[in-house]
């Protein structure tokens, strides 16, 4: 059985070595469409309830990525200027953020520690970065 919930958060990211308008900062209207998977229902008959997914990754969201900028770490030198001018903790992925990479990094990295206390387990990441593109990541 399966359920998803839906959030949005808002933050800045570049694309190193685009060749389009990707490589400059900018932000997007991020909408994360999280799907969770068990083969049993809990004793209230779900399969996880909202409010839980709701307030692990909101909470995630809210003091990693929402109102931030996600960079590459090779672009460690202009998080540190932004940092320096906002006083704001960037966050830094391995790899360029793209929504691919993003959505990779919340089901692999960030939903496995989140939830690991609740009997399901989140098969599926739907990244929308605008609200005509987007991306889908499976266990």
């Amino acid at each position: 059985m399966k359920c998803t919930q839906i959030l949005g958060f808002d933050s800045a990211h570049r694309i190193i070595g685009h060749s389009g308008n990707c490589k400059m900062l900018h932000g997007h209207r991020y909408t994360l469409e999280a799907t969770f998977e068990s083969d049993e229902l809990n004793n209230l008959g779900m399969v996880i309830d909202f409010s839980i997914i709701k307030q692990k990754l909101t909470k995630w969201l809210n003091t990693n990525w929402d109102h931030n900028a996600i960079l590459s770490i090779i672009d460690k030198d202009l998080g540190d200027k932004i940092s320096k001018i906002t006083g704001q903790t960037i966050f830094y992925l391995k790899v360029n953020p793209t929504a691919e990479n993003m959505a990779y990094f919340l089901l692999h990295k960030v939903c496995p520690i989140i939830f690991k206390d609740e009997s399901v387990q989140c098969t599926q990441i739907k990244l929308y970065e605008t609200p005509n593109c987007y991306v889908t990541v499976k266990a």
